[in-house]
């Protein structure tokens, strides 16, 4: 047996997805295990459709158990993000790989770029940071450029950035899992392109109409019955930020340096809301994040994940889950209601999530019950695409 771990968000699931899972299948994995963002994505943005329908998607379309990255990692910096995933992957005790996509698709020149960037002074970088007014990964790209030109390249590539970080959470925790990449396929990310079968998701978003031959037929059947928008929170946002106080503001993850351009906004659009935030030195993404991040209640968070959430699975999926709990060395379960009581942390963690599924669910043309986090049952998904 050889269970490889996946970061993912598939927000959708598109045809690139079904061929980074068949590679990972091909070098040797015989369970796949998923750890999926929830209803809200690192891109600053709501997933277009809600996480128990991704997640038992997934298992129809080649994944064998899901488990949900907290909605306080889906909404950090790609290093948080990449930290919490990894973090939970290591600690359900039997992942032998992590797989990930890459422009790259050379694990060892990740690893040297890796490095080589680490390798750089603290203070070389704050430096370039304040006399450039450039975001962190470009400063950090720029003085790569002077020392070696390929680990700068490596580093500034959308799906490298995320490679790189996963490379580093597995060093910070000194995980014994063996990092694995797939050169992405096809069409680049964010790309506007489609490249034969593929396109990005960015793509797919922006042109619902001609999704269909670019996904599963799972999932496309699934896209065209409706999708969250995350245009139907426009007023619930503006209505935040106009009434946030100013120790909400100082308080919410990763605000620093964007008080002022949030306290007293009185945008009149989402559009003009993130316009007038965005500055040289930050990320729209870091923007959007930032916002939602005040809109859920999200603060800097101190601690790792406390539990892992099941959100589907199917018969693969149990047996890692026989083996999770003689290896686990975190909690492990797919009932919210029981994963809150073991700790005040689990308790924070668990309320959060119910409150931005709340918030989400009314993103939505029809807007849709409360309360779903707690009240959802989780049961072995039959049918498996793989």
């Amino acid at each position: 047996m050889k269970i490889s771990g996946i970061v993912c968000e598939y927000n959708p699931f598109h045809n690139g997805h079904l061929y980074h899972i068949e590679k990972t299948r091909a070098n040797g994995a015989t369970h796949i295990v998923c750890v999926m963002s929830g209803n809200f994505v690192q891109r600053g943005d709501i997933a277009i459709l809600d996480k128990f329908t991704r997640a038992e998607l997934a298992v129809k379309s080649g994944a064998d158990l899901v488990i949900e990255l907290p909605v306080a990692y889906c909404l950090a910096s790609a290093e948080n993000f990449a930290r919490g995933a990894v973090y939970l992957l290591d600690g359900i005790g039997c992942i032998d790989e992590i797989s990930f996509g890459s422009e790259c698709g050379d694990i060892q020149k990740i690893i040297s770029a890796v490095n080589i960037a680490d390798s750089i002074p603290k203070t070389e970088t704050a430096e370039m940071l304040k006399k450039s007014g450039y975001t962190y990964p470009r400063a950090v790209s720029e003085i790569l450029q002077r020392i070696d030109r390929e680990s700068a390249e490596i580093i500034s590539e959308p799906n490298n950035i995320l490679a790189v970080e996963y490379i580093r959470a597995l060093k910070y925790f000194n995980c014994s899992i063996k990092p694995f990449t797939v050169k992405r396929s096809g069409a680049l990310h964010d790309s506007a392109v489609t490249s034969r079968d593929f396109a990005s998701a960015s793509y797919i978003r922006a042109n619902p109409a001609s999704a269909r031959e670019f996904m599963p037929e799972i999932w496309a059947d699934a896209f065209e019955k409706g999708t969250a928008d995350i245009k139907y929170l426009e007023r619930a946002i503006l209505y935040k930020i106009r009434t946030a106080q100013e120790n909400e503001i100082s308080k919410t993850a990763d605000s620093k340096g964007l008080f002022d351009r949030i306290y007293g906004n009185n945008a009149q659009s989402l559009d003009e809301l993130f316009n007038s935030v965005k500055s040289k030195n930050c990320t729209m993404a870091r923007v959007r994040r930032v916002i939602l991040s005040l809109l859920i209640g999200i603060p800097e968070i101190r601690c790792l994940p406390p539990y892992a959430r099941v959100l589907a699975f199917n018969e693969k999926g149990r047996e890692i889950l026989a083996l999770i709990k003689k290896n686990k060395k975190i909690f492990v379960g797919t009932s919210l209601a029981k994963l809150c009581r073991l700790s005040s942390d689990a308790h924070f963690f668990a309320e959060l999530e119910s409150k931005a599924t709340d918030i989400y669910s009314l993103a939505w043309r029809e807007i849709r019950p409360a309360e779903q986090d707690y009240r959802k049952k989780i049961q072995e998904t039959k049918g498996n695409n793989d």
